[in-house]
């Protein structure tokens, strides 16, 4: 899948579930969750030892699914998300072989930044889509606001994550620049451990519902 087709996807959906699996028996049910939610992305992160295995399920399970590789920091993980079948990758810095990898690969690869000089080093290995964070930590909305205002003209665009929830997600939707928000709240660690794939449900419905208002489809 291409870059421009994932970002039209994530953009659609307003918000990436970022969530982190300990067992791969969960997958299955957490995208009927998020799907019944009207939700068809999800990032999976490596942090436990199910991510491959996780993110290999749901590539073939749910087609439909946009299924993503969270928390990527070296080349090892970019050879196991590809391997695995995910179509996106992110990472909460810019390491330049981990972006050389990620591109040698054909994984649409998005690092992470939180300053200006860190923005120039993504766009000068040839990246313009970039993870913000920890957006909520550096100030927020207007913090993102402000680091993207000189770098818009040259097509940098934001996926601000971290500390952010239906309350907040909004305020960084109504950003020029911004193409979707990570959010762990629709589907956090404890949420997943009890199975409580219908409150994952109604989370994942109401940050659609609101994303659509907002963007002028329903109300």
């Amino acid at each position: 899948m291409s870059n421009d087709e994932v970002l039209r996807r994530i953009g659609s959906a307003g918000v990436i579930p970022v969530v982190t699996l300990s067992s791969v028996d969960d997958a299955a049910p957490l995208c009927e969750a998020l799907l019944d939610g009207g939700l068809s992305v999800v990032e999976v992160t490596f942090r436990t030892e199910a991510v491959a295995a996780a993110i290999a399920v749901i590539a073939e399970r749910y087609p439909e699914m946009l299924v993503g590789a969270g928390t990527v920091t070296d080349t090892r993980q970019v050879a196991l998300a590809t391997a695995a079948g995910a179509l996106f990758g992110v990472s909460p810095g810019t390491s330049p072989a981990v972006v050389r990898a990620a591109h040698a690969s054909g994984l649409v690869f998005w690092p992470g930044v939180c300053t200006p000089t860190e923005i120039e080093r993504a766009l000068d290995l040839g990246v313009t889509t970039m993870k913000f964070f920890p957006a909520g930590a550096l100030g927020g909305a207007e913090v993102v606001r402000a680091i993207l205002a000189p770098y818009l003209h040259l097509g940098v665009r934001l996926i601000p994550t971290g500390q952010i929830d239906d309350g907040s997600a909004s305020e960084y939707w109504a950003l020029n620049g911004v193409v979707a928000v990570g959010g762990s709240w629709i589907a956090p660690a404890g949420l997943i451990a009890e199975g409580a794939w219908d409150e994952i449900s109604r989370r994942a419905r109401a940050a659609t519902v609101r994303y659509r208002a907002l963007r002028g489809e329903y109300a």
